[in-house]
């Protein structure tokens, strides 16, 4: 998402029209609260005044970002700490050790003179636009006339429409002058009231710290799986087949038919193995996908499905390995789930290349109630996904229809 995009002007024009008011308000409830709190704090009456002021001021910056966000577009995260836990004074204590909480405060502090600066600046520009459009419309009545050098009389209409060309001319820059303006003020707000940059980098750390964690978390589940599927599969096979060919070479002399029909039994064992190595190997990365690309290995998967699939595969230019393994999979066990669970008819997947990354979203026309449990297949993909910075959503309510949407970035 684009936080800091220039707004519209129009709504940009309104708030900073009505920031002078709220600006006024805002200022003096926090100044007032605050300074009554502070000089009667001695005799104790101050301390529940503060506490007012610092949740007052709080919830007027928890308004002002919204109402930032709605005019200026731009998005101002929650920068406070969480809620403390223990008693009433514990809690105000940490509310009033919070760093946000004084940015709060200066933000209302600047409210009202960065508001009276910037309405004088909107009406300043808007006038002098309305002045020259609308010069025409009442030079004729006024009791002087505008003379312009020896050759221009402004005293008409036909005399001043050239004025409000003029006028109309300016109307662009009035409207960039509004945009520039909220832009800025949307930046004063996201640095006043938003977290720091030091918040957001630990933030990202915890995040990524996260998403480390479940992605060692995701790899230890797959080697586990494929130990599992080797040892209960192809070796299992293989085993059988080195028993039959030895049981066929002691009877080979004494007993050749038995032989012949043990070493039969042995070539079907071992194609069952190579099959099962084969379907294997494809769980771990499908050959198709690295030679010929997602089109093809999700063409080749959704032939395999026993249920009707609506593919649409446009990913050019083509994404990093990990991009096209996680959309793979994620379409795979979506898939793999709606023929399982879901009772559905018909799927339809859709991968595409976005700005940021790619795109899978597969929605089915089943009978819905799929969740991220914890440990299920949809959290492997969650997990999986998460190791590219990637994000899986499952919406999924009673009666359907399931989407399932992933965002794997390209860029990490």
């Amino acid at each position: 998402m684009d936080t800091m995009r220039k707004p519209n002007a129009l709504a940009a024009g309104f708030y900073l029209l009505t920031n002078l008011v709220t600006g006024i308000l805002w200022f003096t409830l926090a100044v007032v609260l605050t300074a009554v709190g502070f000089a009667t704090a001695v005799v104790g009456v101050g301390l529940p005044l503060l506490w007012l002021a610092m949740n007052v001021v709080r919830g007027g910056a928890t308004v002002e970002r919204a109402w930032v966000r709605s005019a200026l577009g731009t998005e101002v995260p929650r920068p406070y700490r969480d809620k403390a836990d223990g008693s009433l004074w514990q809690r105000a204590k940490a509310q009033f050790t919070d760093p946000a909480t004084w940015r709060d405060y200066g933000y209302f502090l600047l409210l009202l003179p960065v508001g009276a600066l910037e309405f004088t600046a909107v009406v300043a520009m808007w006038s002098v636009v309305a002045a020259f459009a609308g010069i025409p419309f009442w030079i004729g009545e006024a009791p002087f006339a505008v003379v312009v050098g020896d050759f221009w009389t402004i005293d008409s209409f036909s005399s001043a429409w050239p004025i409000s060309l003029v006028g109309l001319a300016l109307v662009p820059f009035a409207v960039m002058g509004t945009r520039s303006l909220g832009a800025l003020h949307g930046r004063m707000a996201r640095a006043l009231l938003g977290p720091t940059r030091a918040d957001q980098l630990a933030v990202e750390a915890e995040r990524l710290q996260s998403s480390r964690a479940r992605g060692v978390e995701a790899a230890e589940a797959e080697r586990r799986r494929i130990e599992r599927d080797l040892h209960d599969g192809a070796q299992q096979r293989l085993v059988a087949v080195a028993m039959g060919l030895g049981r066929a070479k002691s009877k080979l002399e004494t007993d050749p038919e038995s032989a012949a029909a043990l070493i039969a039994e042995a070539h079907a064992d071992a194609k069952l193995a190579i099959r099962e190595l084969r379907d294997l190997a494809r769980g771990i990365y499908p050959s198709v996908l690295g030679d010929r690309g997602l089109d093809a290995a999700l063409s080749a998967l959704a032939a395999r499905v026993p249920i009707e699939v609506d593919l649409q595969v446009d990913v050019e230019p083509r994404p990093p390995t990990a991009v096209e393994s996680a959309a793979y999979f994620t379409v795979g066990e979506a898939l793999t789930n709606i023929t399982k669970h879901s009772n559905a008819t018909k799927a339809t997947a859709r991968v595409t290349r976005v700005e940021t990354g790619v795109l899978v979203e597969v929605t089915d026309n089943g009978q819905g109630g799929a969740e991220l449990r914890p440990g299920g297949g949809l959290a492997g993909l969650a997990d999986r996904a998460a190791t590219i910075d990637g994000v899986v959503v499952v919406v999924s309510p009673a009666g359907g229809p399931t989407v399932i949407r992933a965002e794997l970035p390209c860029a990490w």
